[in-house]
């Protein structure tokens, strides 16, 4: 999304006035309020009205190229400090995005690709400015069908104006990226505007900019679509910013296990934010290094569909050792893995099993096991009685066995198409904020977020989505019995005075329901769907969530009989445990958090009870579409 934008000529006469005509455009267009004075005003009069001005001060670089200031890649929260488009000396389009650094000194860092500098008050680990400007450009040639189809090129490149020292920030070690994204210090302000002048041959007057946020958005590749050419190496995603730092720091501290024997990492983000991306390419790059490595989740519905994925690429056994239960842990001997990367660990129970009650704590017998422990957590989707994962229960068992442990927190998300603003809103609706202030507004955001009245006209609403790509499905939370299973003939969610009448997932399909191609026809739940994504997700939110007194309550008496997600609830609410009714309430709502937050293009909700319904519309845009 454009905020600032217009052309050299307009840029200059803007120039001693740049920070607060970005700071309007930021604030009319993205929505983001930025006080004068702030590092964020200040940084733009330094790094626009200072550095940028003298760069395009000359007249090699057409007074009508385009300029863009605080682009907003689509949906994600993430921006591009500058960009300058125009036409090369064949007539091209051609885009340079240029990363602007006031940094002073750079150190060297442990970590690959990063780099340490000064932010704030402390020194901060971060890409290297020419792998962040490559992994923005990189974005853009992976999500903009425009920058395919039209075509338009992209040229990365950074600029830390305040630093006048190459031995760090063009260290031989960084070749690779300095290649992909050059980056020019204080003093070469004429090389940048050559290096501009040499792409931008003629304006555009910004057209080539307004194609670009145009483009259509084409969906994020999936990541069970990717591991294929993941393992044969390929870099599928590209990781972005902190994703790079936490990638870099799960390397190092591998590597250190050498002479420090054993260590814990925990790597915490909410839904979207990369943790299966980072994890799997961790897999991929230690696997390549000789490391004796393994994907680990409890969660059966992942670890199947990679297994699918790769079937005729790998043997079945090979592909079982490489992504396996947490249940495996008990059985082995101390040391014995070096890198135990668990996905999902919010997941991980004391005991495991088909009855849950062998082994003691599957998190201490993970740290037994692996040199390494990875756990990506995110509490917030704890979903059944027995989850145990939680940042303060792996600190305890790597404290009991002696073992260091480091953090690493997500922030930026990238799956429900980037959009941070939705998932704001579901965590203010389901009352996960922690406070009682206004929702926040969605209307800036193009997350496609729907409410329908009618079950039917939410299933053909999915169906069509299907047929763009076929990674669109239908969730519901468990609330109706799955009488099919012993009944074929059956259906099991029915809604009277309707046609809607559509079975659980197939059993046959077990975990890998979610990639297969008849499983439109049926409806999945938390089981075979949670740590997975599609396209566009209609969820049925069923009578376990209620409105009362104003916010939305989990009703344990609502869900089906066969549900498993509770048990243990009741024992304890007979017992006088206290909080277990807040805690079972809780994970009911935690449950359809994490159904709503599958979509990564849009979401589809239709509500058995109106008055959630209504509650959720008037909590809408009045743009939303309300069907």
């Amino acid at each position: 999304m454009l905020a600032y934008v217009g052309t050299k000529e307009q840029f200059l006469d803007d120039g001693p006035d740049i920070q607060d005509k970005v700071k309007a455009a930021v604030e009319a267009k993205l929505g983001i309020r930025v006080p004068v004075g702030s590092p964020e005003y200040n940084s733009w009069q330094n790094s626009l009205g200072n550095a940028m001005f003298h760069v395009l001060d000359r007249s090699a670089i057409p007074n009508n190229a385009g300029v863009a200031i605080e682009y907003r890649i689509h949906g994600r929260g993430r921006r591009i400090d500058f960009m300058c488009s125009g036409f090369d000396g064949a007539g091209g389009a051609q885009v340079v995005v240029v990363e602007l650094k006031q940094w002073t000194e750079v150190a060297h860092s442990p970590f690959g690709d990063c780099v340490q500098t000064a932010v704030g008050r402390g020194i901060r680990t971060t890409p290297h400015p020419s792998y962040q400007a490559w992994s923005y450009a990189s974005l853009l040639h992976d999500f903009y069908e425009a920058v395919s189809g039209v075509p338009i090129a992209l040229a990365p490149c950074a600029y830390a104006h305040n630093c006048p020292d190459p031995s760090v920030i063009r260290d031989i070690r960084y070749g690779d990226l300095l290649v992909r994204a050059p980056v020019f210090l204080k003093g070469e302000r004429d090389s940048l505007g050559t290096f501009l002048a040499h792409d931008i041959r003629t304006g555009d007057d910004g057209s080539v900019l307004d194609q670009l946020d145009a483009s259509r958005i084409r969906p994020s590749r999936q990541l069970v679509e990717a591991l294929r050419s993941m393992l044969d190496g390929y870099d599928e995603f590209v990781l972005i910013d902190e994703q790079k730092v936490a990638f870099e720091q799960i390397l190092q501290r591998v590597e250190q296990v050498r002479a420090l024997g054993k260590a814990t990492l925990v790597v915490e983000g909410g839904p979207g934010t990369g943790k299966s991306v980072i994890a799997i390419n961790a897999l991929v790059r230690l696997l390549g290094d000789g490391f004796n490595a393994r994907y680990v989740t409890k969660n059966a519905a992942p670890r199947d569909v990679y297994r699918r994925q790769l079937q005729g690429q790998r043997s079945k056994r090979d592909i079982a050792n490489l992504f396996v239960s947490s249940d495996l842990f008990r059985d082995l001997d101390s040391n014995e893995l070096d890198v135990a990367l668990v996905d999902e660990a919010h997941r991980l129970v004391r005991q495991g099993g088909f009855y849950g009650n062998l082994g003691t704590n599957q998190i201490s017998e993970i740290i037994n096991a692996a040199r390494v422990s990875v756990f990506f957590i995110d509490e917030a989707q704890h979903v059944t009685w027995r989850d145990i994962g939680t940042k303060a229960e792996i600190q305890s068992c790597a404290d009991q066995a002696g073992v260091s442990s480091q953090y690493v927190r997500l922030s930026a998300q990238f799956r429900c198409a980037g959009a941070d603003e939705y998932l704001a809103w579901l965590d203010a609706v389901l009352g996960f904020r922690g406070d009682d202030g206004p929702v926040p507004d969605l209307g800036s955001t193009d997350y496609d977020l729907r409410i329908f009245d009618d079950p039917a006209e939410l299933r053909d609403a999915i169906f069509r989505r299907n047929q763009d790509g076929g990674r669109s499905r239908l969730l519901a939370g468990y609330c109706w019995e799955w009488v099919s299973k012993k009944d074929p003939s059956r259906t099991d969610i029915n809604f009277p005075g309707t046609d809607f009448a559509m079975k659980w997932n197939l059993q046959e399909d077990g975990p890998g329901w979610m990639i297969e191609p008849t499983s439109i026809n049926e409806v999945g739940c938390i089981h075979t769907c949670q740590g997975l994504e599609g396209d566009y997700m209609g969820v049925i939110i069923g009578p376990d969530l209620r409105l009362v007194g104003g916010v939305l309550v989990g009703d344990t008496d609502a869900r089906a009989r066969s549900d498993q997600s509770l048990k243990g609830f009741k024992k304890a609410r007979k017992e006088g445990l206290e909080g277990a009714q807040e805690r079972a309430e809780a994970l009911i709502r935690q449950t359809y958090r994490t159904l709503l937050t599958r979509g990564m293009r849009g979401t589809y909700i239709h509500c058995t009870d109106p008055d959630v319904a209504d509650w959720l519309k008037a909590r809408l845009p009045a743009t939303a579409l309300l069907i």
